[in-house]
């Protein structure tokens, strides 16, 4: 097969590829320089939308209303959008070979691309419950949510076994979501989890009490303490039921499975310096190899705030290490500088009638401040991280977008505070008043 060469190749068709392509386009990029090779069939699109709207039973989101990048505010670019500016999306090819210092990327078709300059922009992968050998975990209409592919999957089982049961493996981002989603579509749903609190890298007991609760009072039921141990399947291989290691087994018709994900970086094993899961940046997202670019979820850069090193899975970052990568190739180009990469970790979710946003860093000690009782008609509530008498994280449930701005700006200025009571007392006030 002939080969195809190209100046700048983004390898990988999610977010983060979307937005560094909008970035290429407005620093100036020449037809036929740029090309986006993806394993995925469709345009990059906002990934969110997979475990939210795209599920919901009335005005469900489709393609091509969520491609990049509405997700920001920004323009949708549809396929033709690439077209246009004569960037080439090479799409369902899935690279199985990387060799780095020959600068050639090899497909599972045998097809051979060559780069002046690569961004590695694979994300993650979910991890399966086979991965760990657990019994039955093959069995059909057992779920994961990452691509477009596993939602039209999952959105034919909803249909197939209407107002059935299912089963939520997992209490983090996807357990939550995808519970509140199973609701919505009239689904009897029951959360399992072992931690003792939901989403227990970010939330407090005190802030997890009121999820579990208002979970609850719609109906999900929630087991913690436990894990799945293995599956049963009917005569047609479908799970029937959900084995878990206090011994109890549940009945399933649809189970979704969400405990967490693993950076895809295996092409890239022994040829490129990795730290803490990741491929090891520097504040320009270049790797320790010349002319390479790491993005998004697989990148351990310097997170300039906190002075560490850090991998951060989010789409937020996706989208800003793309654009910034972006700007640092063109200004090495063309003999500029460009400023360092400085990140405000940022967290959101939305479910049921619930909107939460966090930013900063949860370390430290904790106050949690308002009306977080799950039954108020419009619950509003938050909490702040202090570590060394000043306020390092900053949440907040039913915020507007003047207060979610504010707490952000309260998370990065990082202002003293007096006592841990007094800013329990002020409340959301303390933040709106910086």
């Amino acid at each position: 097969m002939a080969e195809k060469s190209f100046k700048y190749v983004i390898l990988g068709g999610g977010v983060a590829a979307g937005y560094a392509a909008r970035e290429f386009a407005k620093q100036g990029v020449q037809p036929g320089e740029l090309a986006i090779i993806s394993k995925e069939a469709v345009a990059p699109y906002e990934r969110p939308a997979l475990s939210k709207a795209y599920l919901f039973p009335e005005g469900a989101a489709r393609l091509p209303g969520f491609h990049v990048c509405v997700g920001s505010g920004g323009e949708r670019l549809l396929p033709e959008w690439y077209k246009e500016k004569g960037i080439q999306l090479i799409l369902s090819t899935e690279i199985v070979k990387a060799d780095l210092p020959a600068k050639t990327l090899v497909s599972a078709a045998g097809e051979t691309f060559k780069y002046q300059i690569l961004i590695i922009a694979t994300g993650s992968t979910v991890i399966r419950l086979t991965d760990f050998g657990v019994e039955g975990a093959d069995a059909k209409n057992i779920f994961y949510l990452r691509e477009i592919d596993d939602a039209d999957k999952l959105l034919e089982a909803i249909k197939a076994k209407k107002n059935g049961k299912a089963v939520i493996v997992g209490g983090g981002y996807i357990g939550l979501e995808l519970a509140a989603v199973m609701k919505i579509n009239h689904f009897d749903v029951t959360m399992v989890y072992p931690e003792p609190w939901c989403m227990p890298r970010l939330f407090t007991p005190d802030i997890a009490a009121f999820y579990e609760e208002y979970y609850a009072n719609k109906g999900v039921k929630i087991i913690k303490g436990t894990v799945a141990v293995g599956f049963t399947s009917d005569s047609n291989g479908e799970v029937k039921e959900v084995k878990l290691k206090d011994g109890r087994a549940l009945e399933a018709d649809i189970v979704v499975v969400g405990v967490g994900g693993r950076p895809l970086t295996t092409l890239f094993k022994g040829q490129v310096e990795e730290e803490k899961g990741g491929i090891k940046t520097d504040a320009f997202f270049k790797t320790s190899v010349p002319n390479v670019y790491a993005v998004g979820d697989l990148a351990t850069f310097p997170l300039k705030l906190y002075n560490e090193l850090r991998r951060v899975e989010h789409v937020d970052h996706a989208r800003k290490s793309a654009e910034q990568a972006v700007k640092a190739i063109k200004a090495s180009e063309e003999g500029k500088s460009v400023d360092e990469y400085d990140y405000l970790p940022y967290f959101y979710s939305r479910s049921f009638d619930l909107s939460w946003q966090f930013y900063g860093d949860n370390v430290g000690d904790t106050v949690l401040f308002g009306d977080s009782n799950p039954k108020s008609p419009k619950a509003k509530f938050g909490s702040y991280w202090i570590k060394d008498g000043k306020v390092v994280g900053a949440f907040l449930e039913g915020g507007t977008a003047e207060e979610n701005q504010a707490i952000a700006k309260v998370a990065k200025l990082q202002p003293s505070v007096q006592s841990l009571e007094a800013v329990k007392h002020e409340g959301l006030s303390f933040a709106c008043k910086i």
